[in-house]
């Protein structure tokens, strides 16, 4: 199933944006140009990564953190390289862009 996210010009270099959607919840970070896409749900305890509405990196702009225990994430990968999830991945969604919309790829529900 494809399901647009939004434009990639709503998403600013060196930042992130969250995504309420039927489907789930979901976020984006763009990192030198590139976009990264994830379901929000830190892979320790299940909960919403987000400090603040779209705040999703550190201070430095240079990871994802996990706003309940301070889980560090790498944005190319979703690695955690922190925190007490070491080792574990967010889970990366697969999306495609198309004249500049980007589109989410999910499983159908049965």
């Amino acid at each position: 199933m494809k399901v647009l996210l939004c434009h990639e010009n709503d998403i600013q270099e060196d930042d992130s944006r969250g995504f309420e959607l039927d489907e789930g919840n979901f976020f984006a970070v763009k990192k030198d140009g590139i976009i990264y896409v994830y379901n929000n749900r830190c892979p320790h305890l299940g909960v919403p990564l987000e400090w603040q509405e779209h705040q999703f990196l550190d201070s430095d702009k240079a990871l994802i953190q996990c706003s309940t225990h301070g889980a560090l994430f790498k944005i190319e990968n979703g690695e955690c390289i922190a925190g007490p999830c070491l080792k574990q991945y967010l889970n990366k969604i697969n999306f495609t862009i198309e004249d500049g919309q980007i589109f989410i790829q999910l499983a159908p529900s049965n």
